[in-house]
């Protein structure tokens, strides 16, 4: 099987479930985002997890093509730059938690853009591979 479409396997559904939990139950993760910017370890550990996935994307998976390939590829440079982030600036998260609790817009715009995201690599690791 070839790497784009495997990794499209994993990141479009992910990305689709996740979003659409979000999208329906928000006051219920508006309380795990209240939770997670009070939690130093879970900052800690919600950094390291997409700094080692988007480092194994990018090993596995480096492609600058005008293609939807390159998709997976911004995901995971994203990875690094977020896991990079999270670790090396862990106190900007209570800041960056507040923006989303003051402007719910920016929270659905976000999860659009997941839903999106998420459908177009579904169909093409499911469907058009």
């Amino acid at each position: 099987m070839d790497v784009s479409i495997f990794i499209a396997k994993i990141i479009g559904p992910l990305f689709l479930v996740v979003a659409v939990g979000i999208m329906l139950n928000r006051a219920f993760y508006q309380r795990v985002m209240e939770d997670y910017s009070k939690n130093a370890a879970v900052i800690f550990f919600t950094g390291v997890a997409p700094l080692v996935f988007g480092i194994a994307i990018v090993i596995l998976h480096n492609v600058w093509a005008a293609n939807w390939p390159v998709i997976i590829t911004i995901f995971g440079w994203g990875g690094i730059i977020k896991g990079t982030w999270l670790i090396v600036f862990p106190n900007t998260v209570a800041r960056f938690m507040k923006v989303y609790e003051q402007n719910k817009t920016l929270l659905v715009v976000h999860l659009v853009i997941a839903i999106f995201f998420g459908a177009i690599l579904t169909v093409f690791g499911y469907f058009l591979s």
